[in-house]
């Protein structure tokens, strides 16, 4: 059957069009959005209005592409945004009722399920790992080996709700810095203490712009996890946090919607990998839209 799986993250809209057969996909077409849907609100608990606007005009180029592909069934995950959004079911019925797309709306902790069933697709878990999906309203993490999973958690520390909490100087000083590792300790739930974990997965998206922005080029349009060597990820993430809003704007390899984020997203990273004591890091092109399509 071909399908459509379209991923409603707080920051970006992702679409996959894939030829699937049980737990097989053929990949036949895929694009994002810079949609910013929690800018505005999310610290709120809202959708705001102009990013509703944004959302249905995005939803509207996705259904046209569907159309144009002769898809068959097209899915809709809400996430973070959409979830946590008091007028969730006003901005679904909207969405309905100009795009005649259905949002299915999933827990933090269904989000981070089908993060792993993507990421198990081309990644073996032949030794315990820790999988990081940054998002703008959430960061999922699921700890799994080659059983399955072992553990797993959504906490609301997206580089979005960060980024509109908080008043930031260019570059980033050693306050802000501070300030964020404290939002991510006090927000964190406790889930990395006395978890030690030395390799890290990092779930496409940010993870694909720490690869371009290492290596210089477009992230391999290939289905493989890809190793980066920890030295040059750790330089380059500390590239990333003195980087002024300028030189961001400059980088052809930095998407617009993660310009004025990205510094966010690599102080998380490098929390994350101090916290479990990193030694290796792999980018996987998969994550929640292709679990999504074989569940």
């Amino acid at each position: 059957m071909r399908k459509a799986l379209i991923d409603l993250g707080t920051n970006t809209f992702n679409l996959i069009i894939a030829d699937v057969s049980g737990n097989e996909i053929q990949h036949v077409f895929s694009t994002k959005e810079g949609v910013a849907l929690g800018m505005g609100g999310i610290n709120e608990s809202r959708i705001s209005e102009d990013a509703a606007e944004r959302a249905i005009a995005c939803l509207s180029r996705f259904k046209s592409k569907c159309e144009e592909f002769q898809v068959e069934k097209i899915t809709a995950i809400g996430t973070s945004a959409i979830r946590d959004a008091k007028n969730q079911l006003e901005f679904i019925q909207i969405v309905k009722t100009k795009t005649e797309i259905d949002i299915q709306v999933v827990s933090g902790e269904e989000e981070a399920r089908l993060i792993y069933y993507g990421i198990r697709q081309t990644y073996p878990f032949n030794e315990p790992s820790m999988i990081m999906d940054i998002g703008g309203g959430s960061t999922e993490f699921i700890l799994a080996n080659s059983e399955g999973i072992i553990d797993l958690i959504s906490l609301n520390i997206g580089v979005s709700r960060i980024f509109q909490l908080f008043s930031f100087e260019d570059p980033l000083s050693k306050n802000d810095i501070s300030r964020i590792e404290a939002f991510l300790e006090e927000n964190s739930q406790s889930f990395f203490d006395e978890k030690k974990c030395s390799i890290l997965v990092g779930a496409s998206g940010s993870f694909e712009t720490f690869y371009e922005l290492a290596f210089q080029e477009p992230f391999p349009s290939k289905t493989e996890p890809f190793e980066i060597p920890t030295d040059l990820f750790n330089q380059e993430i500390e590239k990333i946090i003195q980087s002024t809003q300028a030189e961001r704007d400059q980088n052809e390899f930095i998407i617009p919607i993660r310009k004025k984020m990205a510094p966010i997203a690599a102080v998380k990273t490098r929390w994350v990998m101090n916290k479990l004591s990193v030694e290796r890091v792999f980018v996987s092109p998969m994550s929640l839209k292709e679990g999504a399509l074989v569940n």
